[in-house]
Order: structure tokens, then C-alpha cells, then sequence
């Protein structure tokens, strides 16, 4: 007899589960497609494409490149910054007057930088320079590293914020001149992470020690009085004035007078570079004041918008409301290069975790979906290289249009900065306690929500 051949009872209920599950899959695989691919990404990708294409053409089309002159022992044109900060140290060593020195540019910080960077005059220009390089390019990226850790930012954004660090212009350009942007870039991530860990005094005292070496970033030190937090708003400008007057002692009390005098006395530049809404004037034609008086505007209307919402319970001191500030004053000053990028870095670093659900909010994530892909965008643009002006002849009637690129971007860093403010202040905060909070704390938190 032939025997009956037993079918495998398993393999009919392992198709029913496979085909049963298969189903609800696919709609959610779909719909995962269909959130990856709205508008504002798809204009996001292509935005950094762009960025990203014209600095590969620029890069290829005009040489050299920023970073090949780095070794370069040439100090007086290809590293001026450093060479005006080293003979300005020099000078105080030897009782000189700082301002007055053989380096080919004149010194435009207070008298502060000088006493800091007493140690390298010690060193010949060439080998202070290359030691100060090197602390600067650990000062930018753990100063970033520092805040995609506090904000826990996960692998795949830390690498990419890291990349287009070190891919962009701002940082080549601050490398090549010496500039001191990872010193102020330290003390305003400093700032911003002892405010997340509640201690918004020592947050404020930091701010201030960044305004005694760049007053320029000096609007950052009225965000607390408007958001009324008085105690946090005095501390700042204490310690912008203990710095600065630990300075001037020790350079002498002459180099403060003749360090206002010049800043009181340069004009603003008409370079490429520079994003101060005073240069874009001057680079129309028009006169700086105007340029000025139309950042003062922006700055002051920046300030109400961030007080009115903080007694909302937004404009988070720990949030990008700070990096708004910043944004805001740079389009004022009389220079703002675009090295400057560097220091709002963290705040674009903010738009990356504000893009994640926020617990406890109504409609979790809704609030900011824009704010990833404008982030990608803003860590994207600054990799256009300063080239980028050699493709715009004088006399052109487009060349000023085509060189204020720049202003643009600090614009759209300002603009996105701003709006974001405007979200409730997260509670997802670092590792401060309220047992670690001073006593202004409540004060604070009421302020900021």
C-alpha cells in the first residue's frame, strides 16, 4: 500500500502569519516614504546639493585653497591675525604701547587678548602661531562635541555636524588668520551649557568673559534683563567688566583709550566677507549708518520678540534664544567676518534636537518638523569657500548682489534661530538638579518656562 504523504501542518500557519503581517507593513514602510520626502526636505536636499556642488567647483576652479596656505611661514600676509595679536603681546612684555607695533594690520580687540596671549610672545610668531592653531581647531571641535553631548544628539547628527565643521569655510579661514573664534566659541558653549545645567549666573558670567575679548557680541548680555532676570543680567556685565579691566591694568590704562579710539575711528570694510548688514550698506553705496541703523532695528525687534516670549514660557535661555542674540548683534556690528559662523554652530546644534519628539507637548514633534532639514541646510551653506567673491567683477551692477551671500546666510541662521525661540522650553534638560540651582533659579525657570 502506498502510504499517505503527511503535509507539514506548520507551513500552512507560517504562510497565514507571514501573509498576515506582510499587510500592515507596508502601509507603514509607505508612510514612513511618503514623511521622508515632504516638500521642505526635498528643497532642504537640493539646497545642500547646491552648497555642496559650488564649493566642490570653486574649490577645483580657484586655487589655492585656504587650507593648503596654512603651513605657510609667511605671517605678515598669510597669518596678519595672529601676527597683529603676537606682536601686540610682544609689545606689552616689553612695556610698548600694543597698538603700535610692525604688524601689517592694527589691532582691533581690547586690551584683554593681549594678556592672554602673553605666553605665546615667548615663542617666536611662527611656532606660537602653529601651537595656536592647533589649540584652536581642539577649542571649536570639542567645544561641539561638548554640545551635541549635552543635547544627546545621536551618532549620525554629531558626525555630520562634525564634517561640516571641518569642511567650512569659517573654520579655514579662522585657521589661516589665527583668529581667536574658538576661544570666544568655548566661553559662549560654556555659557550655554552651564544655563541648561542651572546656573544661569555662571552662564551669564561667561557670556561676559566672550563680550571682554569681542564686544561685538555684547547684545547677548541684555537677553536676561529683558526676559527679567536681573541677577543673571548683572553677573554678565560684571564679568565683562572684571575682564576688562583686568586687561587694561595690566597693558595699561592708555590702551583702553586708544583701543575705544580706534574702534570709534575704522571704517567698515567693503570685503566680501564681511555679513554685517553696516558693509552690505557700504557695499551698495550707501552709507554705513544706514546699514547700522537698520541692524540696530533687527536687534531691538529680536530682543522684544524674545521678552514678550519668554512670559509666554518660550525663548528657553538654554534653547537658541542666545544663538538668536548673538546672530542679531552680528548683523550690527561693524564687522562681522564670516569666520564668525563659528559661534552659532551650537544654536544650529539646538535646531537638530529641537526636530525629535518633545515629551509633554500637545501634537509631540509638530511644532518643529522644519527644523532638521533648515539645520542640514544652515551646517551645509557655510561650506562655500570665500572664492565665491572672485566669481564677481568690480563694476558688475550683480557684484554687490552676488557678494552679500554671505549676509544671507547669517541672515537665514538669525531668522531660523529666532523662530525657534518661539517653541515652549523643552524638559528634556542636562545633568543639572534643583538641588544644584541657585537661589534665582525659580526666577529663572518662570522666565524662561
Amino acid at each position: 500500500m502506498r502510504r499517505a504523504r503527511r503535509r507539514p501542518v506548520v507551513t500552512a500557519s507560517l504562510r497565514s502569519t507571514v501573509v498576515s503581517d506582510s499587510h500592515p507593513q507596508r502601509p507603514a514602510v509607505a508612510a514612513r516614504l511618503r514623511g521622508a520626502a515632504t516638500p521642505g526636505r526635498i528643497v532642504a536636499a537640493v539646497l545642500v546639493a547646491v552648497a555642496l556642488g559650488t564649493a566642490v567647483t570653486l574649490t577645483v576652479r580657484y586655487q589655492p585653497v585656504l587650507l593648503g596656505m596654512v603651513p605657510s611661514p609667511d605671517m605678515r600676509e598669510l597669518h596678519p591675525d595672529f601676527d597683529t595679536f603676537w606682536h601686540s603681546a610682544v609689545a606689552m612684555l616689553h612695556g610698548d604701547d600694543i597698538y603700535r607695533t610692525p604688524a601689517k594690520l592694527t589691532n582691533l580687540n581690547p586690551p584683554v587678548l593681549s594678556v592672554l596671549l602673553a605666553p605665546f610672545a615667548l615663542l617666536g610668531a611662527l611656532p606660537a602661531y602653529r601651537l595656536w592653531i592647533a589649540l584652536t581647531l581642539l577649542m571649536i571641535v570639542g567645544a561641539v562635541l561638548a554640545v551635541a553631548r549635552e543635547l544627546r544628539l545621536g551618532t549620525f547628527w554629531t558626525t555630520a555636524a562634525v564634517l561640516a565643521l571641518l569642511l567650512s569655510s569659517p573654520l579655514h579661514g579662522t585657521l589661516l588668520l589665527g583668529q581667536i573664534y574658538g576661544l570666544l566659541l568655548v566661553a559662549m558653549a560654556a555659557g550655554w551649557i552651564a544655563e541648561r545645567r542651572g546656573r544661569p549666573v555662571l552662564a551669564a558670567v561667561l557670556y561676559g568673559v566672550a563680550v571682554a575679548f569681542k564686544p561685538s557680541l555684547a547684545p547677548i548680555l541684555l537677553l536676561p534683563f529683558v526676559q527679567g532676570r536681573w541677577r543673571p543680567g548683572a553677573a554678565g556685565i560684571g564679568g565683562a567688566a572684571a575682564a576688562t579691566l583686568v586687561g587694561v591694568a595690566v597693558a595699561g590704562w592708555s590702551s583702553g583709550l586708544e583701543w575705544l579710539r580706534i574702534g570709534l575711528t575704522t571704517a567698515v570694510p567693503d570685503v566680501g566677507d564681511n555679513a554685517a548688514l553696516p558693509g552690505v550698506a557700504v557695499r551698495f553705496g550707501l552709507s554705513s549708518t544706514i546699514g547700522t541703523a537698520a541692524g540696530a532695528l533687527l536687534l531691538v525687534a529680536t530682543l522684544v520678540v524674545l521678552g514678550r516670549s519668554a512670559r509666554r514660557g518660550a525663548a528657553d535661555p538654554a534653547g537658541t534664544a542666545p544663538w538668536a542674540v548673538v546672530a542679531a548683534g552680528l548683523l550690527t556690528a561693524p564687522i562681522a567676518w564670516h569666520n564668525y559662523l563659528l559661534l552659532l554652530w551650537p544654536g544650529v546644534l539646538v535646531l537638530v534636537a529641537l526636530g525629535r519628539e518633545q515629551p509633554g507637548r500637545e501634537q509631540p514633534g509638530r511644532e518643529l518638523r522644519w527644523s532638521r532639514p533648515v539645520a542640514a541646510v544652515l551646517l551645509a551653506v557655510p561650506v562655500i569657500p570665500v572664492s565665491w567673491g572672485a566669481l564677481w567683477a568690480d563694476g558688475d551692477p550683480w557684484s554687490p548682489v552676488g557678494r552679500s551671500l554671505y549676509c544671507v546666510v547669517l541672515l537665514a541662521y538669525w531668522v531660523s534661530l529666532l523662530v525657534a525661540s518661539s517653541v515652549p522650553a523643552a524638559s528634556d534638560r542636562g545633568a543639572g538638579t534643583a538641588a544644584d540651582a541657585p537661589a534665582d533659579e525659580p526666577e529663572r525657570t518662570a522666565a524662561s518656562g
